[in-house]
């Protein structure tokens, strides 16, 4: 999980490839399977209906006969799959400076870019986690300058064992506050 471009769909495949597991993109899945209620022409994207979105992702963890690891991609993932079925959600996180070059690289709208820094500064990704799979499930991985395999290699740790899993560490709006920044992320609210 985590706000768009924290890099979580490079790391879920690149996890999904070490460890032979199922990936599920839930972008794609919605697009390739229409399960969109419809479009938000403001923001340019799909409205995924969780509700039909949750019973397809049901439906393939159920069929996984193999009984691979799943992973599930998007920033809304606990909203759609069963909490009993989360074995750890792993929330990604990236300081809203590169969030901002990284966004604005794709050529994202300001509106588009100031309301996704925002739920990376009030940590809304790690509380919806928090909220949906409780505090002992959810770990938290500042992937801020790191490679997709840098954030795989971490939570390769966690998942073994050897690095606890943790959350509430990463602060940006406190990091932010602190250099006097905070402003210039936060005004239009």
């Amino acid at each position: 999980m985590g706000t768009p471009c924290v890099g979580k769909t490079a790391a879920s495949l690149q996890l999904a490839k070490e460890l032979k597991a199922v990936h599920i993109d839930l972008g794609k899945l919605v697009m390739d399977e229409k399960l969109s209620s419809g479009e938000d022409k403001k923001r340019g994207t799909l409205i995924a209906d969780r509700t039909r979105l949750a019973k397809r992702v049901e439906q393939i963890i159920e069929g996984n006969i193999d009984k691979k690891d799943i992973i599930v991609d998007g920033h809304y993932a606990t909203d759609v799959v069963d909490s009993g079925s989360v074995s750890q959600a792993f929330v990604l996180r990236r300081h809203p400076r590169e969030l901002r070059q990284l966004m604005t690289e794709r050529g994202w709208q300001e509106r588009k870019i100031r309301e996704n820094l925002a739920a990376e500064i009030l940590d809304v990704c790690l509380f919806d986690a928090v909220k949906a799979v409780g505090t002992e499930k959810v770990c938290e991985i500042d992937a801020t300058g790191k490679s997709p395999q840098e954030v795989v290699r971490e939570i390769i740790q966690v998942l073994d064992g050897k690095e606890p899993c943790t959350s509430g560490g990463v602060d940006w709006l406190g990091k932010l506050e602190q250099v006097g920044q905070l402003d210039d992320y936060l005004r239009e609210f």
